[in-house]
């Protein structure tokens, strides 16, 4: 009996000890890692760098159609050239000014996204959705603010952050050069859609109509 109960004392020993080692695996794991936020504001950083320099996707294919390029640009940094931090969670975090060119005939309305293809997410990550831009428009200015509908008929769709309008760059620290792309979309027909949509359901309604698209990308690192 002695011996029995022994053996039963050393069995619920070890079964408790890996459990216990289980535990701790778990609990010690580190998070996967998430883009960083900032809601705290520096002051003012003045943007020195050029303005940018033409960056345009070349005709390709859209839902079949043949696609012609535009191109897009930003007197406050050049194609992959850094962003102002300015323009960043850890600055003023407001919108930076953007210009176009190129715009085909026939374009009924324009759509501007701006995602970060280098964050440690599945997908990259959103900082900006407009839609519902009229045609006529050739630029967006400086600090568009963050509510649904904007100047004229814009409209703002919800970033990665679930906020509604534009979330400025804020890489995880250590984590490398980032590049944040800004791409401008013509499209042949209006957008029978509301505000603060996602990326993936603009992207969605967008799909066969996209007559020209072009992209300016940025960097920033922290």
């Amino acid at each position: 009996m002695s011996c029995f109960c022994h053996l039963r004392c050393i069995c619920a020993a070890a079964l408790a000890a890996g459990w216990a080692a289980t535990i701790g695996c778990e609990r010690t794991e580190p998070p996967a890692p998430r883009p960083a936020e900032s809601t705290g504001l520096a002051p003012q950083w003045a943007a020195t760098t050029p303005a940018a320099s033409p960056a345009t996707i070349g005709p390709g294919e859209q839902g079949g159609k043949s696609m012609s390029s535009t191109t897009i640009t930003s007197t406050a940094f050049g194609h992959n050239q850094p962003i102002p931090r300015k323009y960043g969670g850890e600055g003023q975090d407001i919108s930076p000014p953007l210009a176009w060119t190129g715009v085909p005939e026939g374009t009924r309305e324009l759509a501007l996204i701006m995602d970060d293809p280098d964050a440690p997410t599945p997908k990259p990550w959103v900082h900006w959705v407009v839609y519902r831009i009229p045609p006529e428009t050739m630029s967006l200015p400086e600090g568009i603010a963050p509510s649904l509908r904007g100047p004229g008929s814009l409209l703002q769709g919800r970033n990665s952050w679930n906020r509604v309008g534009y979330g400025g760059p804020m890489p995880p620290p250590g984590h490398g050069v980032h590049h944040y792309r800004f791409r401008l979309y013509a499209l042949d027909g209006p957008l029978a859609l509301e505000p603060g949509l996602t990326k993936d359901e603009v992207l969605m309604a967008m799909k066969g109509h996209i007559l020209a698209e072009g992209v300016l990308t940025g960097t920033y690192k922290r």
